[in-house]
């Protein structure tokens, strides 16, 4: 397997296909780089090199006990990039890792860094604060992480539910719920519980002011997961230039739900 171990010596797992202009995907909660398996197929096969990794305490990388906060996952994408000296990247976010390729830029800048992409993403504040009366309420964490202690296996399995919009008319097979599931249930829960805390309690507004590369936002407007009136639609507002794409009817798994018209819309924006 192709890891790359980081200063605090986390093991970090990551796939590298094709050749061409770099592009890093950075997977949702609580999933792993299998998630981008059709998108980075689709654009190896056009001409891109596409790397995706398994965030710290996912998937195929080790689980330490902390660690899990944005500016470590920020910092684990910069070695990742210096690592396979990526450069005129563009960078992917999905969800949570909305989050982590935008701390990347409030951190690290965009020295190497040609474009970014937001997808369905947890910016620029997700949860519900003094400053952000219209954020989701504490309580539906506190409610996710009390499942999840309880029962993750059967949280994650009903949390299919409203992740892919089953109960909105939305049709996703046995088999990728299966799939869905077992990615999931890879993860550490320690990472699991500690990463609702950190994309429920951070703030990228800061981050959304140094972004200054062209960037693509996308969000479903059936978004039950992460609202797209109190997170796309503002976080689009907040970055200079940016360009914003709703799908009609989306769920938050529009990856899986739309893949099509997204692998379309990836490699247009890529295009250009």
């Amino acid at each position: 397997m192709s890891t790359l171990v980081t200063r605090d010596g986390t093991s970090i797992y990551y796939k590298d296909w094709g050749t061409g202009k770099p592009v890093l995907f950075s997977h949702g909660w609580p999933l792993d780089a299998d998630m981008w398996d059709s998108q980075m197929e689709y654009l190896a096969s056009r001409g891109y090199r596409t790397i995706a990794f398994d965030r710290r305490g996912f998937g195929r990388s080790s689980q330490p006990w902390t660690g899990y906060d944005y500016d470590t996952f920020a910092d684990d994408i910069a070695q990742l990039i210096e690592h396979l000296d990526l450069r005129e990247v563009t960078l992917v976010g999905f969800s949570m890792g909305g989050g982590d390729v935008s701390r990347y830029i409030g951190k690290h800048g965009t020295e190497r860094v040609a474009k970014l992409v937001l997808l369905g993403a947890v910016t620029p504040v997700f949860g519900k604060r003094a400053d952000n009366p219209e954020g989701v309420d504490t309580a539906v964490f506190d409610g996710i992480k009390a499942g999840l202690r309880a029962d993750r296996a059967q949280f994650i399995a009903d949390f299919a539910t409203p992740f892919y919009g089953l109960n909105q008319g939305q049709t996703v097979s046995q088999g990728t719920q299966t799939q869905t599931l077992n990615i999931a249930l890879l993860a550490s829960i320690k990472a699991t519980l500690d990463c609702v805390s950190a994309f429920s309690e951070t703030d990228f507004r800061p981050d959304m002011a140094k972004i200054d590369v062209p960037t693509l936002v996308i969000h479903g407007d059936a978004d039950q997961i992460v609202p797209f009136e109190t997170t796309g639609k503002v976080a689009a507002q907040m970055i200079s230039g940016a360009e914003l794409k709703v799908y009609k009817g989306a769920p938050h798994g529009f990856a899986v739900t739309h893949a099509q018209q997204l692998n379309e819309d990836l490699l247009a924006f890529l295009s250009r």
